[in-house]
Order: C-alpha cells, then structure tokens, then sequence
C-alpha cells in the first residue's frame, strides 16, 4: 500500500444517490467521565462511603459534565460462582444513585474484570479452580447470572444510561485463550442477560475492548463483534496503543485526531449506518502527553471527534488520578485524573469543561463525510488500521490535507445504497 497516491472512484458512490444520506440528526452530545474514587481507587469498595463517594460526584457534576461511568469489582459481587452478594449490588445501587442526586446519568459496567492493568479474578476462577471465562459454560452462565442481577437491581431508574458487560474484557485473554467464534457466543450470552435484567426499554445494552480488537492482527475480540453487537459501538483510542505519542509526537495530527479516527474507523465496520459511536475512554497519559500539552491535547481531541456524524458522545479517562500511597501501578496511571489524588482540578480539567461548554451552546449537527478511505484488510492484516500502518497514515495525510475522510470496507466500498446511506459520494483507494 502506498499512502502518496489515490484513486478516486465517484462513480459508484453517486449511483442511486436518491437513496439519500443517513443525516446526523441535530442533537446534544454527551460528555462525561470514568469515575475512579479518590481515596483507595476502586479498593474503597472493600469499605464503601458514600460521602466520599458524592463529593466525588459533585466535583464531576462541577465541571458541566452530564454523565459517569463507574465500576464494581467482580471478586466482591460474585465470591462464588453460585452467590452474588445482595450487599455489593445494594453498594452499586447507592452509588448510581448519588450519582443521580449530583445531577449526573450513569453507565456501570459489570465484569471487573480487568482496571488499569490489574485483573481483577473471583477465586473459582483461579488456582486448582481454574476455568477459562470465556468457553468454560459455567463460568459463562455466572457472569450472566451477575449481569442478570445487576439489570434487574438497576431498573426503572431515570438517569441510569444502561449496563455494560465489562471494562475491555478482551485484557482477560492472555491468561484465557479464545477463538473469534467464542468470544461471539460469550458476548451474545452475556448481552441477552444484560438486556433481560434491564427489560426492553431499560437503557443501553453494550461491550468494550480496548485497542487490540481493532489494530491487533488475528485477536479474537473482532472489529465486527464491536460494531455490530450490543446498542452502540465503543472505542477507547488511546495515544499509547501502537506508540501513537511516541512514534508521531503528543502535538501530531496522528495524536491529535485520534479518537476522530477511531470513531470513523467504527463507523466501517458496522452494518447499520445510523448506529452512534461512543468514545468511551481517551485521555492525556503522562508521559506520552506532557502535562504542559494535556489542555491543549484534549481540546482538539473532542473537537475533532465531534465533528463525527453519529457520534453519541465522550467519556474522559479519569476523573481522579491513582493516589500515589498505592503501590505499582504503572507510571502513567497516576496522572490520568482531570483532579489530582488531592481534589484539586488541574489545567486540563478546566480546558475540558471549557470547551465542553462551547459544544453545548447549539444544538449540534456534525455534516456527512462525502470523501471516504478504502480499508481493504483481513483478520491477519488488521494492523495495516493502527498507528504506523499505512492504512492509518494514508487517512492521517487526508486529513492532514483538509479533507475529512470517512472510512468504508473494502467489500462496502461498490455497494451505491451504503455510500449514499452514509453520505459518501466518492472513494478514494490507496494504491
């Protein structure tokens, strides 16, 4: 593949053009932020305070931002394969509802799972219990159960988002080998239980993974299980998977247009082209971002990601950095908070509330992307989509040029009702 020269192909794209283009509806884009606690990380569940709990909220709340997304630790829900602890889900049920009272929606994740590089294993999971949770049936039938239970204990509240099955379980399969056909049987499981706790019409019902389902080459979790199972896709473009930062600079366009591009590179892989994206985890990892260029990283980073159509919204990585009386987290953990391990916002909280704040004047109306790169690539080639992959710099040097490239598979790229459907009227193919 050569990223210096294109071939422009309108004539497909233009070919029943009266099929018209799915518009970006006019809407408001959500903006919010993962919840670590400030005293003890997610240890404090072990001894939860519900104070400490909301005037974490509140300093949320503080900044304008409308939505979190918080976590359990699956050892503490779920002890024993056949027991989830009234009292834990009574604990989660407490703190969505601060949430709720500090004017805040809320997303919980169930499945933890794995947080900030620790994996979180109940104990009949481990040692001479070992089960693989992903193939083995009973370890795939008592996350159900949790998921089921979590559902139907979080129903009917208002500002509840919905459930999602866990944080990036795809960490979990170093240590749980899995094959694609697999991880799609355990994530349909694992989405039907979450949508029968919740009911029809409860919230939304979703997954994540972290970078490897979309640049890593023959890993099981798979583009299309992200885009094409649960409600919406989720994408956590981080500036260090693939040395992103590193390899380009913390002031790039590759850097600074990353989430923008993984949001496009979703919107490829899904069959519905209306489904929203949500870029539920980026945020300004020391060292890979200096802290002196964090405000001005996450201001381009949401607005340029919100100038994606379909995109449902932002959630920033973290609200308070890893207390540094914790021992062996990995450097970068420890400065990822929009507040420090004290309480006090640092600057690129105020850059993000600031222009969150811009965002929100208007309504909002992202206009099409009529111009969309061809990813022609296989489960073994996925790569050639991440950072350093030529894939990945031929749409960087678009966009870098002015233009605002879509991304469209190769296998969609002649079929004239999906282009007109996403509003692309031409393709253009590295060649």
């Amino acid at each position: 593949m050569v990223v210096d020269t294109f071939v422009v192909d309108k004539s497909q794209a233009l070919t029943e053009s009266r099929a018209g283009p799915e518009e970006d509806p006019i809407r408001t884009l959500r903006f919010g932020v993962n919840y670590t606690p400030r005293h003890g990380w997610f240890h404090s569940w072990h001894d939860f305070d519900p104070a400490r709990a909301r005037a974490d909220l509140d300093q949320i709340a503080g900044l304008g931002l409308d939505h979190v997304r918080v976590f359990h630790l699956w050892p503490l829900l779920q002890p024993n394969r056949a027991v989830v602890r009234t009292a834990a889900v009574d604990q989660l049920a407490h703190l969505v509802d601060l949430a709720g009272e500090a004017g805040l929606d809320i997303l919980v994740d169930g499945v933890q799972g794995h947080l900030s590089s620790f994996d979180f294993y109940p104990e009949w999971t481990r040692g001479w219990h070992h089960r693989n949770v992903f193939t083995d049936p009973e370890a795939v039938d008592a996350q159900a159960t949790l998921l089921r239970t979590l559902g139907r204990a979080l129903a009917g509240r208002p500002h509840l988002i919905g459930l999602q099955l866990g944080n990036e379980l795809n960490n979990l399969v170093e240590h749980n080998p899995v094959t694609a056909d697999e991880v799609d049987h355990y994530l349909d499981t694992l989405l039907a239980a979450a949508r029968d706790g919740l009911g029809e019409g409860g919230g939304l019902v979703t997954h994540s993974a972290y970078d490897a389902a979309w640049y890593g080459d023959d890993h099981p979790f798979t583009p299309e299980a992200s885009a094409r199972k649960g409600d919406l896709t989720t994408v956590h473009p981080w500036v260090f998977s693939g040395d992103c930062a590193r390899r380009y600079g913390p002031r790039s366009p590759q850097v600074l247009h990353l989430a923008e591009y993984g949001t496009e590179l979703a919107k490829a892989y899904a069959t519905d082209p209306a489904r929203p994206v949500w870029v539920q985890e980026t945020g300004a990892p020391e060292p890979h971002i200096p802290a002196a260029d964090a405000p001005d990283f996450a201001r381009a980073t949401v607005r340029n990601a919100a100038d994606c159509p379909g995109l449902w919204g932002m959630t920033w990585w973290c609200s308070h950095d890893v207390d540094r009386s914790l021992a062996d987290f990995p450097e970068l953990e420890y400065t990822l908070g929009l507040f420090d391990s004290s309480g006090r916002p640092k600057p690129i909280a105020a850059a993000l509330a600031e222009t969150v704040a811009e965002l929100r004047q208007g309504p909002h109306r992202a206009p099409p992307r009529e111009t969309a790169l061809v990813l022609d690539c296989a489960p073994g080639t996925r790569s050639v989509s991440g950072p350093g992959g030529a894939f990945f710099e031929a749409w960087m040097r678009m966009r870098t040029a002015g233009v605002r490239p879509a991304v469209v598979l190769a296998a969609a790229a002649g079929d004239a009702r999906h282009l007109a459907a996403r509003g692309i009227k031409e393709v253009v193919r590295p060649s």
